[in-house]
């Protein structure tokens, strides 16, 4: 039995944004196959989990909700894994979860259609599964796909696939293959055609950003992309750069960035630890002076640049001077924005052998005090910007509360300026209804540790003017 054209299939996108982008693909070939999407696995033949694996956090959500498809699916439907936790444990995800139809890795997402159709004409119940390792063909066969993810006025777009770091905590390069980078025409068309679209926000995204053309022989790969994404997409107000790694931002991506008023000073840029020895047993850039320089460096050339950064606390070895030192380090530096995440415990991957492992409690109290420590950095950042006029880009409206939690009945806007990427940043609370979906000018009233406050300077309706672009640079 071949797949019909009546049959639907239900997604279910878990974990970061790379993934929904990779959702978003095979949400594509199978609807070119003649499936159609639904927002009900009841109404479904094909159930599919596009899976996370990356820490145990998320390889329970990913678990539980297959469990729960598989536990209430009806006689004719089939529940397939895929992504990074299928690829990671591959046939043993069946001995967790029993009555799993079909497992399908993160190298060859754009066979899914192949793997229905497979299933449908399978002569015995076993499962089947779709785990070859050739990481090469990402990039390469993609059958046609859009790689990019639209979330209302903003969208993500996959520049390249894997990791060739030796991170000793992070599975990636085993789940994902080394590094991939897709051409360079690929995805400049596809930045041309969410231009056409009304993108107002492009998001670069990969496991490594500033890798981007090391496998095309690119020198200065990003900043190569860069400059071609600004040429061929000219009207999309703003640019994107998230994960970049240490060592790896030089003057060339710095001189790009600040050249085009397209690409927002913001950088995110996680740097895992401030102490030089935490870093060399994480097998990370451990020469602290360089970012010192390149923070430097950036902010010179970009004086309205936010960096935003995380760290790890917790990690295997790391002593109370270790942790002063991260402290410092953040205190130094006075980052934007920084999140923190305590140690997760990964088999597989070389740190979890290392000796010293650090108590829960002690990770506990790592992670309150780091972040006590950044929320008086972050609250000033915010508040330099009270009485300025910056661009915002809308998202949603909503109504305001007292401190009861109460309606109050005011319209409220939700936005975010160039320094909050979608999910992971600030809002920036605007009062009345503004057009969602637009960027426009605002003027900071109020500031919190994470959020900005904002009204409209006037009373007169704002007049949107296509294609205008609002930069970081035009500050008042």
């Amino acid at each position: 039995m071949t797949v019909k054209r009546k049959d639907k299939y239900y997604l279910l996108s878990l974990g970061c944004s790379k993934n929904t982008v990779d959702s978003e693909s095979i949400a594509q070939v199978l609807e070119t196959g003649g499936m159609r999407g639904v927002g009900d696995p009841r109404s479904a033949e094909v159930l599919i989990v596009n899976t996370c694996g990356f820490i145990n956090s998320a390889k329970e959500e990913s678990v539980d909700a297959l469990r729960e498809l598989v536990a209430d699916r009806k006689p004719g439907q089939m529940v397939i894994a895929a992504g990074c936790l299928s690829q990671r444990y591959g046939a043993n995800l069946v001995q967790e979860i029993p009555g799993l139809d079909g497992v399908i890795g993160t190298r060859r997402w754009m066979d899914i259609f192949d793997l229905v159709t497979r299933l449908r004409e399978r002569a015995h119940p076993e499962p089947l599964y779709h785990l070859p390792d050739e990481a090469q063909v990402v990039g390469l066969d993609e059958r046609g796909v859009l790689r990019a993810s639209v979330q209302g006025a903003s969208a993500y777009l996959k520049i390249a696939d894997g990791c060739r770091r030796p991170c000793a905590f992070c599975a990636i390069p085993r789940i994902k293959g080394t590094a991939v980078s897709r051409p360079l025409e690929s995805i400049v068309r596809e930045a041309a055609a969410l231009q056409a679209r009304g993108i107002q926000e492009l998001i670069l995204i990969a496991q490594d950003t500033t890798d981007y053309g090391y496998d095309l022989g690119l020198k200065e790969g990003l900043a190569d992309l860069l400059d071609a994404v600004v040429s061929a997409a000219p009207d999309i107000p703003w640019i994107r750069v998230m994960y970049a790694y240490p060592g790896y931002v030089t003057p060339r991506l710095i001189e790009t960035m600040a050249k085009h008023k397209q690409i927002l000073p913001y950088l995110d840029i996680p740097l895992q630890h401030g102490h030089r020895d935490t870093l060399l047993r994480m097998k990370r850039p451990a020469k602290i002076e360089w970012v010192y320089e390149t923070l430097a460096s950036m902010r010179a050339a970009m004086p309205d640049l936010c960096v935003r950064t995380t760290f790890i606390v917790g990690y295997p070895g790391e002593t109370d001077e270790e942790f002063d030192g991260l402290k410092r380090f953040v205190t130094d530096l006075e980052f934007d924005r920084v999140g923190a995440f305590k140690y997760s415990y990964e088999i597989g991957t070389p740190s979890a052998a290392l000796p010293n492992q650090v108590a829960d409690e002690v990770k506990e109290a790592r992670y309150k005090a780091l972040m006590e420590l950044q929320q008086p950095i972050s609250l000033k950042k915010n508040q330099q910007f009270i009485g300025k006029t910056i661009p915002v880009l809308v998202e949603g409206h909503g109504e305001g509360e007292d401190e009861d939690g109460e309606s109050t009945g005011d319209l409220l806007s939700l936005a975010r300026s160039y320094r909050d990427a979608p999910e992971i940043d600030g809002f920036v609370i605007v009062e009345g209804e503004l057009p969602v979906g637009e960027i426009v000018p605002v003027r900071i009233t109020g500031a919190t540790t994470y959020d900005l406050f904002a009204a409209v300077e006037t009373n007169a309706p704002i007049v949107i003017q296509p294609g205008k672009i609002y930069g970081a640079g035009d500050l008042g």
